[in-house]
């Protein structure tokens, strides 16, 4: 629904109500419909493939906002509860990740990206939810991305590393060996 949402502000090339903070910072929607369908489609999103490898790297995104040749990643959140100040930590690989893709597809990304949170407001007696929308501009780091990565093909060519006792999911995995 969100995406219908922006989809109809693209179509008439304007921001949503919950971006017009961003209208003197000169940014618009991504207008390019098809690209934009791809990359969002959970199937197709948007892709690297590392011939080297083997292995195709895949994500799908929310939206994009463009400024001048530079995009920016866009992503919608809702929670159950306010937005606190350190929320979009719990976010940062995945924007970082959107925006590695978007670079390794030959896009030019800012180096931050936006969380758009819609946090239930008010329940009306006619049964309608009513949001808050918080916005978080949030500065990517791409080269952890990449870091990641190296580090995801070695565990892929070379097998899982050992158990280490201060990793809470060797810990875990240990714990299961005696329930099952």
């Amino acid at each position: 629904m969100l995406k219908e949402h922006f989809d109809r502000f693209m179509e008439k090339e304007e921001l949503p109500p919950e971006l017009t903070i961003l209208k003197d910072e000169k940014v618009k929607l991504f207008n390019n419909k098809e690209l934009l369908k791809k990359w969002r489609n959970t199937r197709t999103g948007i892709e690297f493939f590392d011939s080297e490898n083997g292995i195709l790297f895949h994500g799908a995104i929310d939206n994009i906002l463009q400024k001048k040749n530079k995009l920016i990643v866009l992503d919608y959140k809702t929670k159950g509860f306010p937005v606190k100040e350190n929320d979009h930590h719990s976010y940062q690989d995945q924007l970082n990740c959107y925006n590695f893709l978007l670079r390794k597809n030959n896009y030019e990304t800012e180096d931050y990206s936006y969380l758009l949170f819609y946090v239930p407001d008010k329940f009306l007696e006619n049964g309608e939810f009513l949001f808050k929308t918080e916005l978080r501009k949030v500065n990517i780091n791409v080269k952890h991305t990449e870091d990641l990565y190296r580090k995801a093909v070695k565990v892929l060519n070379n097998g899982m590393p050992d158990c280490n006792e201060r990793c809470i999911y060797c810990k875990w995995k240990e714990a299961l060996k005696y329930v099952y």
